[in-house]
C-alpha cells in the first residue's frame, strides 16, 4: 500500500493454444476414398465379367502360391531343376514356354465360345427356323462351356406329348444349329430334361428318366442326320426332372428341355478323368452309367 492507496494485482490467464495437427488427416481421408473407389471399381468390373473371365482372374491371383508349394522360385510344380526352362535354356521347350502356350490356347478357346454365342444370337434374329422361338432358346456362357437350351412352353412343346418324337419345328431348330456347332472343335454333352409331372401311360416302368434320355438321343439323331459328326458327342444323358431351371416351379413346362453344352477343355477333361477313375475303382459315390462296345 502506497500513500494509503491499495495495490491492485491483476492476474491474466494465458489462453492455451490447441496443438496444430497439420494436414495429415487429409492424407488419411484421401487414402480411404482412393481405397473405396478402387473397391467399387473392382466390384463393377467383376459384375461385368463372365464366369470364365472371373475364373481366369482367380487363377492369376493364385499364382503366387505356386512357388511356395514348389519349395522354390519356380512357378510350377514340375521336377525340373531349371526353374521355368526345363532342359532348354532358351525356354523353347521349357515350363514357361509351355505355360504361356496353354494360357494362350485357353484364351483362344474362350474367345471362340464368345464369338459362337454372339453368332448364334445373330442367327436367332435372322434365321426363320430360330426367330419364332426366341423365348424357347436360352444361351449361357459358363465355366463348363457354351450352354444352349431349347425349352418347352405350355402351348408349344418341342416333342410330341409323352413321346420321344420331336415336333417338326424342333427338327428345324436343331438343324439350324448344326453349321455353328460344326465350326467349333469342342466336344458336346447333350442332356434331356422333363418337368416333375409323373409320366402317364408308360409300360414296364417307363418313366421321366427314360423319357428324358430318349428325347436327348432323339435330338442327337436329328443333329447327326443334319451333318454333325457323331464323334463330337462325349455323352448323351437324361436327368428326368431332377435338374430344374433356376427360379422355375418343378412342374413348369420350361423344365421340359434339351441342353446342348459345347464343352470347355477343362470340363471335357473332368468328364474323361471321371471315366478313368471309375475304371480304376476310385470313385467315392455310387453312380449308374451305360457304356457300349461300339456295336450298333
Amino acid at each position: 500500500m502506497k500513500n494509503g492507496s491499495p495495490v491492485i494485482i491483476a492476474r491474466k490467464r494465458k489462453k492455451k493454444k490447441h496443438a496444430h495437427h497439420g494436414g495429415t488427416w487429409k492424407i488419411a481421408y484421401a487414402d480411404f476414398m482412393t481405397a473405396m473407389m478402387a473397391f467399387f471399381l473392382v466390384m463393377w468390373l467383376l459384375s461385368q465379367s463372365t464366369d470364365m473371365e472371373r475364373e481366369l482372374i482367380a487363377d492369376y491371383f493364385r499364382m503366387p502360391l505356386k512357388p511356395a508349394m514348389a519349395n522354390g522360385n519356380k512357378t510350377s510344380l514340375s521336377d525340373s531343376v531349371i526353374p521355368g526352362g526345363g532342359e532348354d535354356l532358351i525356354m523353347q521347350k521349357g515350363e514357361v514356354k509351355r505355360g504361356q502356350a496353354d494360357s494362350s490356347n485357353r484364351q483362344r478357346l474362350i474367345q471362340s465360345l464368345k464369338q459362337a454365342k454372339e453368332k448364334l444370337q445373330t442367327m436367332i434374329e435372322t434365321d426363320p427356323r430360330l426367330n419364332n422361338f426366341k423365348s424357347n432358346l436360352l444361351l449361357t456362357l459358363t465355366n463348363d462351356g457354351l450352354l444352349i437350351q431349347i425349352t418347352d412352353t405350355q402351348d408349344r412343346p418341342m416333342f410330341k406329348v409323352g413321346s420321344e418324337l420331336p415336333e417338326s419345328y424342333m427338327n428345324g431348330i436343331l438343324q439350324a444349329l448344326v453349321p455353328l456347332l460344326q465350326e467349333l472343335p469342342n466336344k458336346l454333352s447333350l442332356t434331356g430334361h422333363t418337368d416333375s409331372l409323373p409320366f402317364a401311360g408308360g409300360e414296364g416302368g417307363y418313366s421321366n428318366w427314360e423319357l428324358s434320355s430318349g428325347r436327348a438321343n432323339a435330338a442327337r439323331r436329328v443333329l447327326v442326320r443334319a451333318g454333325l459328326d457323331d464323334e463330337r458327342f462325349l455323352r448323351v444323358i437324361g436327368t428326368g426332372s431332377r435338374m430344374t431351371l433356376a427360379d422355375t416351379p418343378a412342374d413348369s413346362p420350361r423344365n421340359r428341355r434339351i441342353s446342348i453344352l459345347v464343352l470347355s477343355n477343362a470340363k471335357e477333361q473332368e468328364i474323361l478323368e471321371e471315366n478313368t477313375l471309375s475304371q480304376q475303382g476310385q470313385t467315392s459315390a455310387v453312380s449308374v452309367s451305360g457304356y457300349t462296345d461300339g456295336s450298333q
